[in-house]
């Protein structure tokens, strides 16, 4: 049996706008039963941090989003993080190095790695002057004009890159990691 790690799952699409509402008491509860342990969320938008083997949480995303849709009646896409991922993509971020206010930084991660041709299909110019980068499975913002202002939505990405993704903003990001690490 594989030691458990510390993993945040990312939820997408809940609490948003009263549509797909998902008490956190019953996200913990939920993935609690699905053998993981230390369960705790983050605000009200899908935030789950939680320790499990690999072998768990290689199949978690599936099997919460079945649970879900059985318990509450929506489909909701589920990407994971183990703790050293999510250090790795707040140490990398191409826009700290450039001097960037953390207020205007988000990351979008993504389900699966996109291909060399689906990232070509991206346009750097699409929402000036928002800019992004590309590493790995996950695509770093710079919103001057905030996220609900920019073209660089989820639906752009999942469309481009033939995948599903969630965004958090960095103050966010920062909390989940402070978690994972406590």
């Amino acid at each position: 049996m594989s030691r458990a790690e510390s993993y945040v799952g990312l939820l997408r699409g809940v609490n948003v706008g009263g549509k797909h509402k998902l008490p956190m008491k019953a996200l913990v509860e939920t993935v609690s039963s699905c053998d993981c342990a230390n369960v705790r969320t983050y605000i009200q938008s899908g935030n789950v941090v939680f320790t499990a083997s690999r072998g768990i949480a290689r199949k978690l995303p599936m099997v919460l989003a079945k649970k879900i849709e059985d318990r509450f009646g929506f489909a909701v896409p589920v990407i994971l993080r183990r703790r050293d991922e999510l250090a790795r993509v707040v140490r990398d971020n191409p826009f700290l190095g450039e001097g960037m206010p953390e207020n205007l930084l988000h990351v979008y991660f993504l389900a699966g790695n996109p291909s060399a041709g689906a990232l070509q299909t991206l346009d750097p110019r699409r929402s000036a002057p928002d800019q992004f980068r590309v590493v790995g499975q996950e695509i770093y913002l710079h919103l001057p004009n905030g996220m609900a202002d920019t073209k660089l939505t989820s639906a752009y990405f999942d469309s481009r890159l033939e995948t599903v993704c969630t965004a958090r903003n960095w103050a966010t990001l920062l909390k989940l990691l402070e978690l994972m690490n406590g």
